[in-house]
């Protein structure tokens, strides 16, 4: 997958603040690699304030546990890179905010591996109302840019799926 065009980003994010706004719901997101973007991408849409709540960056390690309460043993047995972890900052920002719904994204962006991951494998999950999050791992390809920009709109895309918009 090629680096998104910005109208496709911007255009997810509104299809997710309007299906959002309609069902009366809030999200809020916990972000490593991604270093805010998504809740940049989500807040860049007008009306967003009546349904995005926040965003948490962890960039470090230790931020997943202290903010998010990820907890260490999954960060020491799981690693940062995993679903247990993406999972546990869904959990933890939608406890923080108190939104409906929670957005987390862990991974490599490059150019270096971290953790024996390959730069391009990123971790997304989103954690609504039902107990059971959706975690998927996904392998992107390209530079720094292309794999952030990537992570953005395939966690504004499986936000929607997971809404059934």
């Amino acid at each position: 997958m090629a680096r998104p065009e910005a109208d496709q980003v911007h255009e997810a994010a509104e299809a997710l603040v309007r299906t959002l706004i309609a069902r009366g719901q809030t999200i809020a997101t916990a972000e490593s690699l991604t270093g805010g973007l998504i809740v940049g991408a989500l807040t860049s849409v007008a009306g967003a304030s009546a349904v995005v709540l926040g965003g948490v960056v962890t960039y470090a390690t230790r931020l997943k546990h202290d903010l998010l309460g990820v907890p260490e043993k999954v960060l020491r047995l799981d690693g940062v890179i995993s679903g247990a972890t993406v999972a546990a900052m869904a959990a933890g920002v939608r406890r923080v905010t108190g939104a409906d719904w929670g957005i987390a994204v862990s991974g490599v962006a490059g150019p270096d591996p971290q953790e024996g991951h390959l730069p391009g494998e990123v971790w997304v999950c989103v954690q609504g109302p039902r107990a059971v999050p959706w975690t998927n791992v996904h392998h992107f390809a390209g530079d720094r840019a292309d794999v952030r920009e990537q992570t953005i709109l395939t966690a504004l895309r499986a936000s929607l799926a997971q809404l059934g918009a």
